[in-house]
């Protein structure tokens, strides 16, 4: 059997945006209120993540939200020549505030405006929900280049991402405003089918987890999107059914899963033990998760 269409229907229903809404913009107003220790500086806040996206179910409460120094930064140099390294050293010397004084001046900021709300994770910092306003992930980020040619400052390629570090002292830089354009476009060229799609398959793996097919934390919403975004805009069809259907024959039977791409095309979609693709494992789990759902309905 198949799923109802009915069901994927209601799979596929925004969840509420208004409380997102008003935490964004209040979380928003305290960080770029003037008197901060970094207000002079070039720094930038904006949403990432399902609300940011328009991909979020009912389900999901969390508000995900980056606040990027562009003053400073951190580059990938491999895909310069020695001499480009060298130009690029000299053209630019170390910052003096760098991304730990920008964190810590940033946690001073939210600790101050919410109190004993504000803990820290491995990656964010964390504001509780407290009536009205959902609990919110606070990335403090700064620049992050991936270059391709320094010969100057006035000559030079890049792609410019951000990159914040884990309690582990990992560095984590990802492309957050290519992964949302890029949804988008590919949602226009989809005849709009894909990010109610992708709020379709987060609902489903909620069942899947549900019914025992899936272990929890294995299929993060990130990866999801990326999965569908892979799908070519004309496997997306004249129903949920059709596009569910077309895009898992094509996943399953036509797809190179070596060559799938994050949704920000900056990294692959599966790969094992990096910080930021989907270890194989977890994504064939969710893959043939879904598909068993499907056909035992």
């Amino acid at each position: 059997m198949a799923i109802p269409e009915a069901q994927l229907e209601t799979w596929s229903h925004q969840g509420s945006i208004t409380q997102s809404s008003t935490t964004y913009n209040s979380i928003k107003n305290v960080l770029e209120a003037a008197g901060t220790p970094y207000a002079g500086k070039n720094f930038e806040v904006f949403l990432q993540g399902s609300y940011g996206n328009d991909t979020n179910i009912y389900a999901e409460s969390d508000v995900d939200i980056v606040i990027e120094l562009d003053d400073c930064w951190h580059s990938d140099l491999s895909g310069l020549t020695d001499s480009e390294k060298a130009a690029y050293g000299q053209a630019y010397p170390s910052a003096t505030y760098t991304h730990v004084d920008f964190k810590r001046d940033v946690m001073q900021v939210l600790t101050s405006a919410y109190r004993n709300e504000t803990t820290s994770s491995d990656k964010a910092i964390v504001i509780a929900a407290n009536g009205n306003r959902r609990k919110a992930d606070v990335i403090v980020a700064i620049q992050f280049r991936r270059y391709y040619k320094f010969v100057s400052t006035s000559d030079q390629s890049f792609t410019k991402g951000i990159c914040f570090w884990n309690k582990a002292g990992e560095r984590i830089a990802n492309y957050p405003k290519q992964h949302s354009t890029n949804l988008t476009t590919k949602h226009q060229v989809s005849s709009s089918w894909l990010k109610p799609m992708i709020r379709v398959l987060k609902n489903l793996r909620g069942r899947c987890i549900s019914d025992g097919l899936l272990q929890a934390g294995i299929a993060p919403s990130y990866f999801l999107e990326g999965l569908l975004y892979n799908v070519p805009p004309g496997k997306f069809g004249s129903s949920y059914q059709d596009c569910f259907i077309n895009a898992f024959k094509w996943i399953q039977n036509e797809a190179d899963k070596e060559k799938l791409v994050c949704a920000n095309e900056q990294y692959y979609l599966l790969r094992d033990g990096l910080l930021l693709c989907w270890p194989k494992p977890n994504g064939e789990a969710f893959i043939n998760a879904a598909i068993k759902l499907w056909n035992d309905w």
